[in-house]
Parts: structure tokens; sequence; C-alpha cells
């Protein structure tokens, strides 16, 4: 049966792949809303709507996907640039930030954000890989030096740079995953990889966070995360490989691989959740964004944080593994 998936063209795998997609989602829709109709007692009510957000987070995420498969690397490309612009906004407004960083911040959203992207889209991998940690690092102090306010200099700097790395960086490598070009493999099938990358990812996550509510809970870092532990994280990060294992017939991957590939993508999603929540509680925040957001009770940075920190290391272990060139 695998033979004959692999065997598929990209046509018919990604059509099978949005049906099996949407499909599940429509029958898990279905059964939570028969299940709503029977009295429940109201803890169990507020589960079900902290459930109803995170599967109305699911059906943005699969339309979105669909559409940059429909809109091609170029549509793919804007749209996760789109997200970033968001995302990075949802970061700096529960930042500190004074009036002497705007030029900081003007360079962040309207040339460094641009640029990457840009960079993405023409395939200039070297230089991609390197902008921001290395050229955009050294010139943000300089533009906020030349504004001449000390005050709370490396902490206004620092901030800014990590959320350029995190919403910028690391979601340019996403659209990225488009354009890689696999020998002896159809070209145009850079689709199968977001979307293996996104699955797993998001599968390791939800799975982490179930796990740690079933197990005694013996958090690592119990001021930061109270669900965060190393038996959850290893249930989450071993699910999200299998998953990935399921996976491998729509990836150049052979099954090992696939396996090996989504360990590490899913245990960098998880442990970049991990890191996002720290920051918030450094901020003072449940969770970035506010009730208005897109996605629901929780901002877009939520639902991205995971893929954010995916997939550098999923991209660049692909690339280096594989020793693919643009």
């Amino acid at each position: 049966m695998l033979k004959t998936l692999r065997n598929l063209d990209s046509e018919q795998q990604i059509g099978l792949l949005f049906i099996i997609l949407f499909g599940v989602l429509m029958a898990v829709t279905l059964g939570s809303l028969l299940v709503s109709l029977r009295d429940r007692p109201s803890a169990w009510i507020k589960r079900y709507e902290s459930f109803t957000r995170d599967l109305r987070a699911v059906w943005i995420g699969a339309v979105v996907f669909w559409l940059a498969w429909i809109s091609g690397p170029i549509g793919a490309t804007l749209l996760f640039g789109t997200f970033s612009f968001l995302a990075l906004r949802e970061f700096i407004t529960l930042s500190p930030t004074r009036r002497s960083d705007h030029r900081s911040l003007l360079v962040a959203f309207f040339v460094v954000l641009p640029m990457q992207y840009v960079l993405v889209g023409n395939q200039n991998f070297d230089l991609f890989s390197v902008f921001i940690p290395v050229y955009v690092f050294l010139a943000i102090p300089v533009i906020s030096a030349l504004a001449g306010d000390p005050e709370r200099f490396l902490e206004r700097n620092a901030t800014i740079q990590w959320g350029i790395m995190v919403c910028v960086y690391g979601l340019s490598h996403a659209p990225a995953l488009l354009l890689l070009n696999f020998p002896r493999v159809e070209t145009g099938r850079g689709a199968f990889l977001v979307f293996f990358l996104v699955v797993v990812a998001a599968v390791a996550q939800i799975v982490q966070e179930a796990s740690s509510r079933w197990l005694r809970h013996r958090p690592l870092a119990r001021q930061i995360s109270r669900s965060f532990s190393a038996r959850a994280w290893a249930i989450g990060t071993v699910t999200g490989g299998l998953v990935g294992g399921l996976l491998f017939w729509i990836t150049p991957f052979k099954l090992p691989q696939a396996i090996a590939m989504a360990l590490i993508a899913g245990g960098a999603g998880t442990l970049g959740e991990f890191v996002m929540k720290a920051l918030k509680k450094d901020a003072g925040v449940a969770y970035w964004g506010n009730q208005a957001a897109v996605t629901g009770a929780v901002g877009l940075l939520d639902r991205v944080a995971p893929l954010a920190f995916a997939a550098p290391v999923f991209f660049h272990s692909v690339r280096w593994y594989f020793n693919l060139s643009p």
C-alpha cells in the first residue's frame, strides 16, 4: 500500500492529503458538536471551550496550508511573510521598548523582514542563513546607539533581536523548504516537506501537553511551566517521530530518515514552545496577542512558536544531511 501511495504523482498525493486532512477535521468537528449537546458540568465546559479554540486554530492552519499550496512558492513566501509581520507585532507589543527604539523597529519591520523573505524567494540560502544572525544582530545595536538613549540599552536591543530571530528568521525557513531540490526527486514537492514539518511539530506539541496532564507532574522548571517534564517531552517527541514515519511516503526520505527528521523537528518545536513560555512569564502575560486575535483566545505567536523553532533546525538538518544546493 505504501509503495502505491509513493508511486502517485504529486497532484494525486496532495489531493489525497487534503481529503484525509479535511475529512478528519470534519469528523472531529461533528463529533465535538454532538458531544456538546449533552448536559455537562462547568469544569467540562471550560475544557470543551479550550478544545474548540484549538480545533478552530487547526482549521485555520489547514486552510492556510491549502492556500499556500495553491498559490505556489511565491504565494507561500508572501503568506509566511505576513505571518512573520503579525507575530513580530505581537511580540514587540508586549516587550519593553522606548521611543528611541522606533528607528530599530522600523528597520526590523520594513527592511529586515522583507529582505529576509526576498532572499528566500531568490534561493540565496547561504546569505539568508546568516543575514539576521550576523548582519542584523550587529546593525540593530548600532542603530539604537545612534538614537542616544543608553537606558536599558542591552535589554531593549536583546528584545528586538530575539523577536526578529523567532518571528522572522525562524518562520522564514518554512517557505524555504518549498525551494529545496532533491536529486532524482520530482520537482515541486516542497509543499510536502512543509506539510510534514507542520504536522510533526503540531502533533509533538499536542501530545506533550496531553501527556503532562496524564503523568505525575515532575516539571523540569516549575517556575516557567508545570506541564513541561522530561517524560512528557520525550513522549511528544517520539510520537512526532512516529507520525513522521507514517508520512514518509510524501517526502524524499526513506522510512528511517523520515523518523529521524521528525524526531529532530518535534523535539525542537516542543523546546521552542517551552522557551516562549519563559518569555511570557517574564512579560507577565498568559498568551501573546489579545482576545481579538485571528486564532481565537490566544495570539498568532502562540500558535506558530513551535514551528518558528522547528523550521530552521529541520531545514538545515535536511540540507546538511542530503548535501543540497539551491
